[in-house]
């Protein structure tokens, strides 16, 4: 099945950060808080101004992108774990 967001939402799949910390000890998943990074997986086609005119998302599929911690909604497509939210809760991408 495809999915394809509406208007200026995204659909961002998190990126698992490291299991570990930098001395070496394993931080189990019910410690680990979730990660606020993520990649774009789809993008809707833009939001409307009042007068109709579409204004353009900034980020595309592909991006590197950080959110904050509670942003989004979590669903689940195809079996795979995905947050869909609005552009404007997306801080920034990453270079």
């Amino acid at each position: 099945m495809k999915f394809r967001p509406l208007h200026d939402r995204v659909v961002v799949r998190r990126i698992e950060s490291e299991e570990k910390t930098a001395g070496g000890i394993i931080i189990p998943d019910t410690a680990k808080e979730k990660p606020q990074e993520g990649e774009i997986v789809a993008v809707g086609g833009g939001a409307r101004k009042d007068n109709g005119e579409l204004i353009a998302l900034d980020v595309k599929a592909g991006d590197r992108v950080l959110f904050g911690k509670w942003s989004g909604t979590e669903v689940k497509i195809d079996g795979e774990e995905l947050l869909i939210m609005k552009e404007s809760d997306i801080m920034g991408v990453l270079g």
